[in-house]
């Protein structure tokens, strides 16, 4: 098993290298030549710029069983589709029976937001300890149930 991480802005890289490290799983960065990352635990892989190229490069490289941290629905579902496993930031895992619910919403959001130039849905709301510690609890529940399997 390794981890995968979709890094560009990605809140809880050092959460992920902490729970990784105490569990002995390699973890891979994955960033644009936009974005600059530093770790003394992970490997950094720097991908070229371009339209979705770090999205590719990470479902390229991930294979099943391995577990990746994305908050990509469109990521998240090819990853399941190598029979691998997947983690938003907020700790919620995808799954094959959720993923579809998920394709669905992101594309009515995106719907929405075309359709109403003047009113734009909020943003994500800040980032708390308490987000990090329910990520924290459920990163390392499928930890442990990825390797059961």
């Amino acid at each position: 098993m390794e981890i995968f991480v979709d890094a560009d802005a990605c809140p809880v890289v050092k959460v992920v290298e902490k729970v990784a490290k105490e569990n002995r799983v390699e973890v891979c960065l994955l960033c644009d030549t936009n974005h600059v990352l530093q770790s003394d635990y992970s490997v950094i892989k720097v991908i070229g710029a371009g339209a979705d190229a770090v999205d590719f490069a990470l479902v390229s490289l991930c294979k099943s069983g391995d577990i990746v941290v994305t908050q990509d629905y469109g990521v998240a579902a090819m990853v399941l589709g190598k029979n691998a496993y997947a983690i938003h930031q907020s700790g919620r895992w995808y799954t094959n029976d959720n993923i579809d619910q998920l394709l669905m919403e992101r594309h009515m959001a995106k719907a929405a937001r075309r359709a109403k130039s003047k009113h734009h849905l909020s943003g994500p709301r800040k980032r708390t300890l308490e987000d990090d510690k329910q990520f924290e609890e459920s990163f390392r529940k499928l930890i442990a149930y990825a390797g059961e399997k």
